[in-house]
Protein backbone atom coordinates (compact mmCIF):
# COMPACT_ATOMS: atom_id res chain seq x y z
CA UNK A 1 0.00 0.00 0.00
CA UNK A 2 1.13 3.44 -0.96
CA UNK A 3 -0.09 4.73 2.13
CA UNK A 4 0.21 3.96 6.24
CA UNK A 5 -3.74 3.66 6.44
CA UNK A 6 -5.54 5.64 3.93
CA UNK A 7 -8.93 5.64 6.48
CA UNK A 8 -6.26 7.19 9.14
CA UNK A 9 -4.96 9.99 6.25
CA UNK A 10 -8.52 10.80 5.09
CA UNK A 11 -9.40 11.38 8.61
CA UNK A 12 -6.39 12.37 9.99
CA UNK A 13 -5.28 16.53 9.69
CA UNK A 14 -2.75 15.02 6.78
CA UNK A 15 -5.61 14.29 4.06
CA UNK A 16 -4.22 12.59 1.20
CA UNK A 17 -5.98 14.34 -2.24
CA UNK A 18 -6.19 12.99 -5.63
CA UNK A 19 -5.08 16.62 -7.10
CA UNK A 20 -2.38 16.89 -4.46
CA UNK A 21 -0.92 14.03 -5.54
CA UNK A 22 -1.42 15.77 -9.40
CA UNK A 23 -0.37 18.72 -8.35
CA UNK A 24 3.08 17.18 -6.55
CA UNK A 25 6.53 18.61 -8.03
CA UNK A 26 8.37 15.62 -6.20
CA UNK A 27 6.78 13.01 -8.68
CA UNK A 28 6.91 12.39 -12.35
CA UNK A 29 3.71 11.87 -14.13
CA UNK A 30 4.15 7.83 -14.10
CA UNK A 31 4.95 8.03 -10.08
CA UNK A 32 1.59 10.16 -9.87
CA UNK A 33 -0.48 8.11 -12.25
CA UNK A 34 0.94 4.81 -10.37
CA UNK A 35 -0.52 6.02 -6.88
CA UNK A 36 -3.59 7.54 -8.41
CA UNK A 37 -4.33 4.44 -9.81
CA UNK A 38 -3.35 2.74 -6.71
CA UNK A 39 -5.53 4.98 -4.70
CA UNK A 40 -8.59 4.51 -7.09
CA UNK A 41 -8.34 0.22 -6.24
CA UNK A 42 -8.41 0.98 -2.31
CA UNK A 43 -11.19 3.43 -2.54
CA UNK A 44 -13.11 1.54 -4.96
CA UNK A 45 -12.72 -1.57 -2.89
CA UNK A 46 -13.57 0.37 0.06
CA UNK A 47 -16.81 1.78 -1.61
CA UNK A 48 -17.19 -2.03 -2.28
CA UNK A 49 -17.18 -3.23 1.55
CA UNK A 50 -19.56 -0.11 2.63
CA UNK A 51 -16.80 2.11 3.57
CA UNK A 52 -16.51 5.85 3.24
CA UNK A 53 -13.12 6.73 2.56
CA UNK A 54 -14.18 10.67 1.13
CA UNK A 55 -13.23 9.94 -1.94
CA UNK A 56 -14.49 9.15 -5.35
CA UNK A 57 -13.16 7.37 -7.99
CA UNK A 58 -14.45 10.73 -10.26
CA UNK A 59 -12.36 12.67 -8.23
CA UNK A 60 -9.69 10.33 -9.04
CA UNK A 61 -10.80 10.31 -12.63
CA UNK A 62 -10.21 13.89 -12.70
CA UNK A 63 -6.70 13.92 -11.08
CA UNK A 64 -5.49 11.32 -13.93
CA UNK A 65 -7.11 13.81 -16.61
CA UNK A 66 -4.96 16.31 -15.58
CA UNK A 67 -1.71 14.94 -15.08
CA UNK A 68 -2.18 13.52 -18.98
CA UNK A 69 -2.58 17.06 -19.97
CA UNK A 70 0.15 18.57 -18.16
CA UNK A 71 2.33 15.76 -19.94
CA UNK A 72 0.59 17.02 -23.37
CA UNK A 73 1.12 20.56 -22.63
CA UNK A 74 4.78 20.36 -21.09
CA UNK A 75 3.57 21.22 -17.70
CA UNK A 76 6.62 20.53 -15.28
CA UNK A 77 8.87 19.53 -17.84
CA UNK A 78 11.34 19.52 -14.69
CA UNK A 79 9.28 16.36 -12.88
CA UNK A 80 7.02 15.33 -15.65
CA UNK A 81 8.27 13.35 -19.10
CA UNK A 82 6.29 12.52 -22.04
CA UNK A 83 5.79 9.31 -22.25
CA UNK A 84 5.73 8.67 -18.40
CA UNK A 85 1.86 8.47 -18.51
Amino acid sequence: MAFDSLKDRQGGKERLRPMEIAHNSLFTAREKIALLNELKAEVTGAQQEGDDLGIDAEEIDAAIAEVREGVQSGVGADTVFKGDY
